[in-house]
């Protein structure tokens, strides 16, 4: 147990987020996902992917170089819709400041989710449970 963590970010979890650079993506995904697809793969079942999302912005900067830093699959048949648990996900990005994530079509999706440094599979059974974060920087501390 390490102090000031949260405890959904285990070993595998903090490896990955410590191990990835600027500008890498890690996609957080729900439990239906093809996550065989990945490089890296992380598995917290038993927690849904809002969850996941509020212990990793805990110590995750979003990128603000780039127009669109998180992702999420769009509603196959239904591109504008805004299932529940996007809702949710999108309300943790706004309470670390960052934007809201824009939707992508569901292949588009799955082709970036597989060259992501990690996938992380919860335990999320609600259907469109799943973003694409890509990782900022951590500005340097001011000197006085």
């Amino acid at each position: 147990m390490l102090l000031g963590l949260d405890p959904v970010l285990g070993p595998d979890l903090l490896h990955a987020l410590a191990a990835m650079g600027h500008g890498d993506r890690i996609a957080l995904v729900d439990a239906n996902y093809p996550a065989t697809r990945g490089r890296r793969l992380v598995h917290l079942p038993g927690l849904s992917t809002p969850r996941v999302l509020q212990a990793v912005l805990s110590v995750f900067p979003i990128d603000t170089f780039i127009a669109d830093p998180c992702a999420v699959m769009q509603v196959v048949g239904e591109p504008g819709a805004l299932p529940p648990v996007v809702a949710e996900m999108n309300a943790a990005l706004a309470k670390h400041g960052a934007k809201a994530a824009v939707g992508i079509e569901r292949n588009a999706f799955y082709a970036a989710a597989e060259s992501a440094y990690a996938i992380v599979q919860t335990g999320e059974r609600r259907f469109y449970g799943n973003i694409l974060l890509t990782k900022g920087v951590v500005a340097p501390e001011e000197r006085t």
